[in-house]
């Protein structure tokens, strides 16, 4: 039985999904401080649908898009983590983001009380609440 959209993945799965070694993931997490999946006992890593947006926009702009390791970090530092999450979605990164990451919301901060990384890990929050609330109504549905 196949993972529905949201499921959390294993690093095996994630790979998979993302066409990459599984220690690649581990070395990406090493490098880029914005790869964050969520650990459970053990150290054991779960990718939410989020964490594969992140990791596929980083896949295409190292493999796709010919940029180097400190040129993925220095485009998150000046950019922001939506257009990471861009550039895996291909040329409509933009209008597809809705789904995955609020990228509105993130530009509606206050661009100086909080920095780029806050505001980073606000937007991530913000996907992870929204896939809770969409677990709930479907769970409310059911009722």
């Amino acid at each position: 039985m196949a993972k529905g959209p949201n499921a959390f993945r294993t690093i095996s799965e994630a790979a998979e999904e993302l066409g990459v070694p599984q220690h690649v993931l581990r070395f990406w997490e090493t490098k880029f401080s914005f790869i964050r999946p969520m650990k459970r006992a053990g150290g054991r890593r779960f990718y939410r649908p989020q964490d594969i947006a992140v990791l596929s926009g980083v896949r295409a702009l190292l493999h796709a898009e010919g940029y180097t390791i400190k040129g993925v970090q220095k485009l998150h530092r000046e950019q922001g983590l939506t257009h990471v999450i861009a550039a895996g979605l291909g040329d409509n990164g933009s209008a597809a983001l809705g789904g995955l990451t609020d990228a509105s919301a993130a530009d509606s901060f206050p661009r100086g009380e909080l920095g780029k990384e806050a505001r980073d890990r606000l937007v991530i929050a913000l996907d992870d609440l929204q896939v809770v609330k969409a677990r709930l109504d479907g769970l409310l549905r059911g009722l």
